[in-house]
């Protein structure tokens, strides 16, 4: 994708402006001093409109800008979605200088059918996809004719039918794209395409569903407790990034690139990482 050739020049520059935060021995008082240097020699702060989903998106944006962003010379407007589609919207119209909802495979997958011209950061937590149910306890229990909820956008329900195939629900197409009418069903079940928000709510409807991990969240869902499946993090690309338009330029522009430093420094992974103790939400850095 065109966005990563830019990411490469942005990346270069992340390094040189903030060499020590990835490294395990950075603190909050030395991204201070980094952010004062990037925020320029007149030290005023930068307002940037972020667009997230409520949950674990909002709330990682939000510890930033309670705990990181004020000695990087930054100010968030956090502006929540609850949907997938609009805050690209949004931020193609320029009412939004960056969001922070998304995979980079569904990002790429919107550019080719919305058209846009977005840079993707680097990957930034990964949330397991799981499959849940509130009628059985095992999917051995799984009963002949049952129905299987499973999202609607085509990136995340290819994740989705990637975790039935390896439960054997389903077998994926050697070639081309996997989607509901491509796979080969291995049981006898009937797939109802539900939109993300709505997976958990349609749990009493389905025998089964495979949820993305903010909405099985936001839902009251623990991936630990509930789920019955949990999609693999190894060599996963799913990882969630920061995303902005790629002309961005200017002031807003290093404040972006500013709070995808902050976004990946040793405080944003600690805060994952005691937040979300059931793994629901994984560091990807």
């Amino acid at each position: 994708m065109r966005s990563f050739r830019s990411l490469a020049a942005l990346g270069a520059v992340a390094a040189l402006a903030l060499t020590g935060c990835s490294g395990g021995g950075s603190s909050a008082s030395g991204d201070a001093a980094s952010g004062d240097a990037a925020s320029g020699a007149s030290g005023s702060t930068v307002t940037l409109v972020v667009g997230a989903s409520p949950t674990p998106h909002a709330k990682i944006l939000q510890f930033v800008q309670d705990n990181l962003a004020a000695d990087a010379g930054l100010n968030l407007e956090i502006k929540e979605y609850s949907d997938y589609i609009q805050p690209n919207v949004a931020l193609a119209d320029g009412d939004l200088d960056a969001n922070y909802f998304q995979t980079v495979p569904y990002l790429e997958n919107y550019e080719k059918e919305n058209g846009g011209d977005f840079v993707a950061g680097a990957g930034i937590h990964l949330e397991p996809l799981g499959l849940f149910s509130s009628k059985i306890k095992d999917l051995a229990d799984f009963p002949d004719g049952g129905k299987i909820g499973i999202i609607s956008d085509t990136t995340n329900q290819s994740r989705a039918l990637s975790l039935l195939a390896d439960n054997g629900f389903v077998s994926l197409p050697s070639s081309g794209d996997v989607n509901v009418n491509t796979v080969t069903k291995l049981k006898d079940f009937e797939f109802v395409e539900v939109d993300g928000p709505q997976l958990v709510r349609a749990l009493d409807d389905v025998d089964l569903a495979a949820i993305n991990g903010n909405y099985a969240q936001e839902g009251g869902l623990s991936l630990s407790e509930d789920a019955l499946a949990v999609e693999s993090a190894k060599d996963n690309p799913s990882v969630n990034v920061l995303v902005w338009n790629k002309d961005a330029s200017g002031e807003k522009l290093a404040a972006i690139e500013k709070l995808e430093e902050l976004l990946h420094s040793d405080q944003v992974r600690q805060y994952i990482e005691q937040t979300w103790t059931d793994g629901s939400v994984i560091p990807a850095f």
